[in-house]
């Protein structure tokens, strides 16, 4: 039969099997699905009419990163409010700004950069909250990647929506607009327990419940967030969410710093996912969250960056090693977090938590084919002792030399950076400019 690629690499990563590495093997694509992985002495003569051949004699194919957790067009406001703790970073730069900017425009630009900057880092699949979700899923599309994008709620008016009736109207209208689209999944996503009142939460929770879809929302960020959600509401932020119908098998609490023994108990119980994200915890002072104890309870993981503007980088792979020593440090445990647990919670943890495990976060026959070459080639990744520890320590998204998704390469390295469409790098740092004189 004909195959539309051959890529064959030193080693392959599937993370299904868990803690397996291949050597010498080759992975085919037909159709932008996985057909067939199988030893690369084997593949030729199999598959002898490819339309193309990769090879990788360096290089470690994995899976496509999975960024649960992000804010794509506040690559618009990189570096803002530098040195603020999370509530007056958000009252006098972050609300501001947007309330000045905030409008299609700006976020299908901030989400084109956010979109290459991913690609090229190795993301070949993020979930996004923001407003003007329709203007996110053009540019992240546009920069080639699968995405899954948020019906926002929040208890103030903005440039999207006045009042949680308008917000709620129209996250129902967006899962309507693209639940049968292949590249483009919709969360349900009121912004934070301390934004969004008890009615429009529970709004939130029916809407999840009636059309099956994930529930994304910032939960127990700050210990402020805590104690004052104990004195407004006698309940922390996770009670208050299970009472109101959100804490089930479709919850992403993102964050999730300030937890405590009964919040990962119920989160366990109920089959929520938790997302991390251990840069932006760190740049805000936000805490510590206890990640080994989540794993220890059987909590899926998944990994996010959180936005530019709180990180301020996109680069899942730095932020996956760093969740792995802080996990450790923090449990006083090295054994906790161990190489291929961590490389899951990048991959199909964050998949899993999308509920789109079906297609995309490991190397299987059948899913799609959204996987990445990792290059360990370059000197600070040599000698190769250990080609998972070599991904999860000691390489970078500068060592992420391709990024396809669907079969199609979306993103490569290998000359300089190049994109699938038809900007360049100075088109897009144009883009950047315009709005940067803007501020």
């Amino acid at each position: 039969m004909t195959v539309d690629s051959i890529i064959e690499a030193r080693w392959l990563i599937p993370i299904v099997p868990k803690r397996v590495v291949l050597e010498n093997h080759a992975l085919i694509v037909v159709n932008g699905r996985i057909h067939d992985i199988l030893p690369a002495t084997l593949a030729h003569s199999k598959y002898p009419d490819a339309k193309e051949i990769v090879q990788l004699p360096q290089s470690v194919l994995t899976p496509g990163l999975v960024n649960l957790h992000s804010h794509a067009a506040m690559n618009l406001l990189r570096g803002l409010g530098a040195d603020l703790p999370l509530m007056d970073w958000l009252r006098t730069k972050i609300w501001p700004a947007e309330g000045k900017f905030m409008s299609d425009a700006f976020v299908h630009d901030g989400a084109l950069l956010a979109g290459h900057e991913m690609a090229l880092s190795g993301v070949t699949c993020t979930s996004d909250q923001y407003f003007f979700p329709e203007a996110t899923a053009r540019g992240l599309r546009e920069a080639g990647l699968r995405c899954a994008v948020s019906g926002l709620v929040i208890g103030f008016p903005s440039a999207w929506a006045q009042n949680d009736d308008e917000y709620l109207k129209k996250a129902e209208e967006l899962v309507e607009r693209y639940q049968n689209d292949p590249f483009i999944k919709v969360t349900i996503a009121p912004h934070a327990p301390y934004t969004v009142n008890d009615q429009a939460l529970k709004r939130c929770a029916e809407l999840s419940k009636a059309y099956d879809v994930p529930i994304h929302i910032h939960v127990s960020e700050t210990a402020g967030e805590v104690t004052t959600s104990l004195t407004e509401h006698q309940m922390r932020p996770l009670e208050r969410l299970a009472h109101l119908g959100l804490v089930n098998e479709r919850l992403i609490s993102v964050h999730s710093v300030h937890c405590n023994d009964e919040d990962i108990e119920r989160l366990a119980e109920a089959g929520s996912s938790v997302c991390h994200c251990p840069c932006s915890n760190l740049k805000l002072a936000s805490g510590f969250a206890p990640v080994a104890k989540f794993m220890k309870a059987g909590i899926n993981i998944g990994i996010g960056t959180d936005g530019a503007a709180s990180n301020d980088k996109l680069d899942l792979l730095e932020e996956t090693r760093i969740a792995t020593m802080l996990t450790k440090a923090v449990a006083n445990d090295t054994t906790t977090a161990q190489v291929h647990d961590m490389l899951e919670t990048a991959t199909l943890g964050g998949a899993k938590a999308l509920h789109w495990d079906h297609e995309i976060g490991s190397l299987e026959v059948g899913k799609a084919a959204d996987m990445i070459a990792i290059d360990l080639s370059h000197i600070t990744c040599q000698p190769t002792l250990d080609p998972a520890a070599q991904v999860l320590y000691s390489a970078g998204r500068e060592n992420v030399s391709h990024t396809w998704v669907a079969g199609e390469l979306i993103a490569s390295r290998k000359n300089s950076a190049t994109f699938i469409n038809t900007l360049k790098p100075n088109d897009l740092i144009n883009i950047a400019k315009e709005w940067q004189n803007r501020m």
